[in-house]
């Protein structure tokens, strides 16, 4: 069957401009964190427009889209600007938006749990009529040092709790820590960033019966980025995926890393043709409605995997 889904990913960097030019000069930035919240969602909001004018039936956003990559060093003051995943403002301005465009939204934030206090790196996913469908939150949490710099990310959230999806999400599965959502163009799944390198991820997200999975990322480093390239395509190819990996594309100050972009989708045929014209999105189409063909290599996975001898 020919079902194919014209799917857009932003690759981009932060968009708050009065940025201190000195990792000291940070601290300027108190009373500034909605500013900083709102130039992200409008630079956002503007490149959904974009992919939508091309196309785009769904569009992922890169991973904690709303702000720079503060986790690059330990400053309690960013842990102001995790926000509720269902009625927080960045979730509000983009429900609003997939509604008006017809277009299915998946938006990484920094989330706080109103109930519990906790935070979580979370993607929620809304469908393009407005409606949202339910929340992932990151289920490994790195913490380390690269080539380029250091990453904290077990300073400002915590991995997933499994905790229930709120009331009136939607989600395909029995895992509570790998939901898939059902949406107007197909099942929904997510990765965000260090979750892809674990070999469970993607078969979980699969066996929930996800289609199209999105792995935002904020990948940096000279292994990170050589691995980044081979990932996706294995994981595509074996469970007869089609995922769609993002990277932040720039340089942010104060910390002035650079982000390689490096954004691409593959299917399990291999890679997907990046249709775009604008250096901050990618656009391909999606061969959804092949996923449940014949193997064109005979290879047939999933009929000759023999689970029993796997591992002790």
């Amino acid at each position: 069957m020919s079902r194919l889904v014209r799917v857009a990913m932003t690759q981009t960097r932060n968009r708050y401009e009065p940025m201190p030019d000195t990792v000291d000069g940070l601290a300027s930035l108190e009373g500034e964190l909605e500013a900083i919240r709102a130039a992200n969602v409008d630079h956002h909001l503007e490149l959904i427009e974009s992919a939508a004018e091309a196309g785009a039936k769904i569009v992922g956003l890169g991973e904690l889209f709303p702000a720079p990559y503060f986790a690059l060093e330990q400053r309690p003051g960013w842990r102001a600007m995790a926000e509720d995943a269902v009625n927080g403002p960045t979730v509000t301005a983009l429900k609003e938006a997939a509604a008006r465009l017809e277009v299915v939204i998946v938006a990484p934030i920094y989330e706080v749990d109103p109930h519990t206090g906790e935070r979580f790196n979370t993607a929620v996913v809304i469908d393009a009529d407005g409606r949202w469908c339910g929340r992932y939150r990151k289920t490994h949490i790195p913490c380390g040092v690269n080539e380029q710099g250091e990453f904290h990310e077990t300073f400002y959230y915590g991995a997933s709790d499994g905790a229930p999806q709120p009331d009136g999400a939607v989600v395909l599965g029995t895992n509570p820590f790998f939901p898939v959502f059902p949406t107007a163009v197909g099942n929904v799944g997510v990765a965000i960033c260090f979750d892809r390198h674990f070999e469970g991820v993607m078969s979980s997200l699969k066996k929930a019966g996800a289609e199209l999975v999105f792995s935002p990322a904020i990948t940096f480093g000279e292994k990170s980025m050589r691995m980044w390239a081979h990932e996706f395509p294995v994981d595509a190819m074996r469970h007869r995926l089609v995922i769609c990996g993002s990277n932040r594309l720039g340089s942010e100050a104060p910390w002035d890393v650079t982000y390689p972009g490096g954004s691409y989708a593959v299917g399990p045929d291999g890679a997907l043709e990046d249709l775009s014209e604008i250096s901050e999105l990618i656009l391909v189409d999606a061969p959804l409605g092949g996923l449940a063909a014949t193997d064109p290599a005979g290879w047939e996975i999933a009929r000759n995997r023999r689970p029993e001898i796997y591992g002790s």
